[in-house]
């Protein structure tokens, strides 16, 4: 199971599994219904931009998500294009006096230059993490790693940065949780695709 416990005995978790159901989940009924960006088909549909567009659900997202980085002691937070960017604004935002976190993002394609004032590699854009740090990389709907995993290669290759783990908000339940421990990444959903879809 990927989702910790803390996040279960939270008193507003249930909260957020419903304004995930009714903000972006679809059953379609049938195997086949949708195609996802992984190229997999599926009965299911996750759209999360809604969820981190409104006021409510941002706000539990980001209580979650420091409430899990807290324990795993991360300095900054990130991800790929375009999911991760709301997500990541999300836990900055939300992150405490005591364990302050700053942001970053991963460019899917590299633009062949870094930040021109942080001094980050091409493609890494954001906070500067020159000075190395331990990372959280966040997502949006988790269906087999591959995207997130490849994030945090680019991390440990272009920088002095660690990976202490990957958190995202839906995990779709379909090898995400296997491809992780594979590859040595602590991997964590706020909740699970079982736990919206009710089966």
């Amino acid at each position: 199971m990927t989702v910790h416990p803390s996040l279960r005995t939270h008193g507003r978790w249930p909260r957020l599994v419903e304004l995930v159901r009714d903000l972006a989940f679809i059953d379609g009924g049938n195997d086949e219904a949708f195609t996802l960006a992984s190229g997999r088909t599926s009965r299911w549909f996750f759209d999360t931009k809604p969820v981190m567009m409104h006021p409510e659900s941002t706000h539990l997202l980001g209580e979650m998500l420091n409430l899990r980085m807290d324990d795993m002691g991360a300095d900054y937070v990130g991800g790929l294009e375009l999911g991760a960017v709301p997500l990541t604004a999300i836990a900055v935002t939300a992150s405490s006096a005591d364990h302050p976190r700053r942001g970053f993002m991963v460019r899917k394609e590299p633009k062949g230059r870094g930040g021109r004032k942080t001094n980050n590699p091409p493609g890494i854009e954001g906070w500067p993490l020159a000075s190395g740090g331990d990372i959280v990389i966040v997502e949006d709907v988790t269906t087999t790693g591959g995207s997130a995993i490849k994030a945090v290669q680019r991390i440990h290759a272009d920088t002095e940065c660690k990976v202490v783990g990957v958190i995202s908000i839906v995990d779709r339940e379909e090898g995400a949780a296997e491809a992780f421990a594979s590859a040595g990444i602590h991997f964590e959903s706020i909740m699970t695709r079982s736990d919206v879809a009710g089966q």
